[in-house]
């Protein structure tokens, strides 16, 4: 009998999914034409990356 090791849990897939989502809400309803859209949307899949940015500036 061998056990799968490589077993993940998915937690986190769950947080960075919420995360996804509340950040398009976000970038969204803060868009003005459609170029500020386009750019929401495609922030709004590296929004970890703007979190620990802010994180580290504020901690400097």
């Amino acid at each position: 009998m061998t056990k799968n090791r490589n077993a993940r849990a998915g937690g986190g897939d769950a947080v960075y999914g919420l995360g996804l989502i509340g950040a398009l809400v976000w970038y969204w309803q803060a868009a003005d034409g459609f170029w500020d859209h386009v750019w929401g949307v495609l922030k709004a899949f590296v929004w970890p990356a703007f979190v620990v940015y802010d994180l580290l500036t504020h901690l400097s």
